[in-house]
């Protein structure tokens, strides 16, 4: 009789100062219904490493690292993925965490006959306490889906990747978008231009979204990885309704950031694009009182949205 053994699986964690949420994403990696080796690597980005997080546990062994790449997500999750010799590697943010079927049903799907280079799945958004599910609904996404949509259910904290496909044809992470905006839309824009992204829509990730993000209210930061996405993927801009996304983002954003000719600009870019874009009226909502823009996030992350 042959026993076949379970491909091994890499799970990157990239933190900071978390160690509450991280020590439960570690348990939710722990708590994997999967039969085979999961092996994660915690990657310390500018912080002083837990080293008591690391386990010798034969099924799941925990290792714990220092970012030695470029500061900031992209180069801590590269770090990450390099220190790997996994068969497929997993990403999951330190605030957000798995239900226990997550591995085991991506592991079944990438080893399906079609072998998918990249498989996602969907994700509930919890906004501070208020739970919401995000589905795509598609087990599939092509790459004029993504220019048109960023797919904000494809959530990091749920990408699976074939280990050597991501590393030597894909690509590793962007380490040059500002402080590592918009890597996520730029890692599945380059997946899917080589293959649709094969995607399970059921949510099996749970993501934190709050006031206290890591990233949350950065206007400038934002608006420069909107504009680098833009130069990187020009499909984007050719497809009408894509672009009329990105600019209605870049106004507000902008409006946001205080940048009243900029963001005029731009509203009038996105209703000269696509008039029906509704970012560029709530723009013209926030331009008067930039405040006004956590307002506008607060109600949309309500709901599991966001602009």
């Amino acid at each position: 009789m042959i026993t076949t053994v379970p491909p091994r699986v890499g799970v990157v964690i990239p933190t900071r100062h978390r160690p509450e949420l991280l020590r439960r994403a570690l348990a939710s990696v722990v708590a994997q219904d999967y039969p085979g080796v999961i092996e994660t690597v915690v990657v310390y980005d500018g912080t002083t490493p837990d080293g008591s997080l690391a386990s010798g546990d034969s099924t799941r062994p925990v290792r714990v690292v220092t970012n030695d790449r470029t500061a900031g997500l992209s180069g801590a999750r590269n770090t990450g993925i390099l220190a790997l010799d996994t068969t497929y590697v997993a990403f999951c943010d330190d605030d957000d965490h798995w239900l226990p079927a997550k591995i085991r049903r991506q592991v079944d799907r990438a080893e399906a006959p079609d072998r998918p280079e990249m498989v996602t799945c969907s994700i509930t958004v919890d906004y501070d306490g208020i739970r919401t599910d995000r589905r795509a609904g598609t087990d599939a996404v092509t790459h004029a889906d993504l220019t048109r949509s960023i797919y904000a259910m494809l959530h990091s904290s749920c990408f699976f990747f074939d280990r050597r496909v991501l590393v030597e044809e894909i690509g590793l992470i962007n380490e040059d978008l500002p402080q590592s905006q918009l890597e996520d839309w730029d890692i599945k824009l380059r997946a899917a231009e080589r293959r649709p992204i094969a995607h399970l829509d059921e949510p099996m990730t749970v993501v934190q979204w709050g006031r206290g993000s890591m990233f949350a209210r950065r206007w400038n930061t934002k608006n420069a990885a909107l504009r680098a996405i833009l130069r990187l993927h020009p499909a984007i801009a050719a497809d009408p309704r894509g672009a009329a996304r990105v600019y209605g983002q870049l106004a507000f954003g902008t409006a946001a950031a205080g940048d009243r000719a900029e963001s005029w600009q731009w509203i009038r870019r996105t209703v000269r694009t696509d008039p029906r874009q509704w970012r560029a009226a709530v723009a013209l909502a926030v331009l008067p009182h930039p405040p006004n823009a956590e307002r506008v996030l607060n109600t949309l992350h309500r709901f599991g949205r966001g602009v």
